[in-house]
């Protein structure tokens, strides 16, 4: 894109080098139904690793049915507290074996509202629909799961919460608390940070702000059709990063198609393990002119080539950006969804990002920003909302909170608005086989200074195709 330095390909040292604030992540999509009285869990906890300090800590997990019906395991969630090593430490989930199948089992961290002595951040624990159901009297088996700081300095464990070294074997443990369907059914959460589901309803009050809209449902025939360009969009074509040097980005492969009656943008990335073989793909604003409010798409993210060997690393994205005027300039950001089908950065399988930038240096590399990420696969179409107040950033996806960033992040300048997909390196797949990727785009809407739910994101973009709105941008220049 014309915004981001050529440079921006070292990115790679983003999974390695998060030096901004907590790192918080929040939950992967929570039900919003309330757990049946008949429904009950317990969780078991051991570990492995047992002493004060170690290099990783190893909360093994059990999760057992005690109630009277069965409990679909996408609706549980699981949260171990501890307490961070230093307010700026960042943490990875790994799992190292379970039952279920790791595949099947998410992990994400988030910071408590209220620390305390002994916590003020917990690791999550949930699955996907691939983990099925447990019968009453059943449990998930055996779930060896561990985490270690980013930075892999040797972490304390002697002061976190939900810690106990003793247990060699599987034991019911309080301290470790499960919620069922939004609810908590089992342990004790530190004092003040009992779990709580998120609201799903819009609030009672309309949102203040000006409330001018940019939407576009992407109605367009080609990339050269006149409309798009008169509607303030961008194919990308001139050369530069991030991603593949020698790359092209080729304006040819952003394409519209139909879809059930419904037309969407396609970007499709290629390569035949060359640079000169490797076409990226991006659409952008023309104005830069967008800064507070509330931005959303669906998106189709693809985890696999739609022909061709798999393996390249691939980065699919929706984001906002601004220029960066020089090295550690403080009035740069960058708001990003960015999904690794087949990792990079430090990252060996699918994790989604979402990162706010307060600025960095291309060389030598120094980044500050706040990441949030989910370890698992985000094939097919989401709902992707990001909103920037004054006081925080907050992304969710499909409904749920994927992170809460802080206010040192916010934008000083606005940014343009941008999807593209891109090939970090050639590393991940040496083939000279061609292949090619599709990232697609349903709409996007921005609301200028207006906080919205996922919720009455989505009224109002019934609203706007009710009207036969195909394109609308109210939104005045910066």
């Amino acid at each position: 894109m014309t915004t981001r330095a050529t440079s921006r390909s070292t990115r790679a040292a983003l999974a390695l080098t998060a030096i901004a604030g907590s790192a918080a992540l929040a939950t992967l999509p929570l039900a919003t139904a309330s757990a049946a009285p008949g429904d009950g869990l317990a969780v078991q906890y051991r570990t492995s690793a047992s002493g004060a300090t170690a290099d990783q800590s190893e909360p093994w997990l059990k999760v057992r049915n005690t109630g009277t019906t069965a409990v679909a395991l996408n609706q549980v969630k699981i949260r171990y507290y501890f307490k961070a090593d230093s307010p700026t430490a960042a943490y990875r989930f790994a799992c190292s074996w379970a039952v279920k199948g790791c595949s099947a089992v998410t992990g994400t961290f988030g910071t408590l509202a209220n620390p305390t002595a002994t916590a003020d951040r917990y690791l999550e624990i949930g699955f996907t629909s691939a983990a099925g159901s447990l019968a009453p009297g059943a449990d998930t088996g055996d779930m060896q799961l561990r985490f270690h700081r980013s930075d892999w300095q040797t972490l304390n464990q002697s002061d976190d919460y939900s810690f106990q070294g003793a247990p060699a074997s599987y034991a019911d443990w309080s301290k470790v608390t499960a919620q069922l369907a939004g609810t908590t059914v089992w342990g004790t959460a530190p004092a003040g940070n009992e779990p709580t589901t998120p609201p799903t309803t819009p609030p009672t009050t309309p949102p203040t702000g000006s409330g001018e809209v940019l939407f576009d449902d992407f109605s367009y025939t080609s990339h050269t059709d006149p409309a798009l360009a008169s509607h303030g969009w961008n194919v990308r074509s001139n050369s530069g990063g991030p991603g593949v040097p020698g790359a092209t980005w080729d304006p040819s492969k952003v394409t519209f198609v139909d879809q059930s009656g419904n037309t969407v943008m396609n970007l499709e990335t290629s390569s035949a393990g060359t640079g000169s073989t490797t076409t990226h793909t991006e659409v952008l604003t023309k104005a830069t002119k967008f800064k507070n409010g509330t931005y959303a798409a669906r998106v189709k993210f693809s985890d696999a080539p739609k022909y061709g060997p798999d393996g390249d690393r691939v980065v699919q994205t929706f984001f906002t950006i601004n220029d960066l005027k020089a090295p550690m300039a403080d009035d740069y950001a960058e708001y990003d969804f960015e999904y690794l089908p087949n990792g990079g950065w430090g990252e060996p399988a699918n994790i989604l990002y979402t990162t706010s930038w307060e600025t960095y240096n291309p060389d030598p590399w120094q980044a500050v920003n706040q990441h949030s990420e989910s370890r698992t696969s985000f094939a097919g179409w989401h709902d992707l909302v990001v909103t920037i107040d004054n006081s925080k950033i907050t992304y969710y996806v499909d409904g749920a909170v994927l992170g809460t960033h802080d206010a040192a992040y916010l934008p000083e300048r606005p940014m343009s608005i941008n999807f593209n997909q891109w090939l970090i390196d050639l590393n991940g797949l040496t083939s000279t086989t061609p292949r090619a990727y599709d990232q697609q785009v349903d709409y996007v809407l921005h609301v200028k200074d207006q906080v919205l739910t996922p919720a009455q994101v989505a009224t109002k973009l019934a609203a706007l195709r009710a009207a036969g709105t195909t394109f609308v941008d109210e939104v005045p220049a910066s």
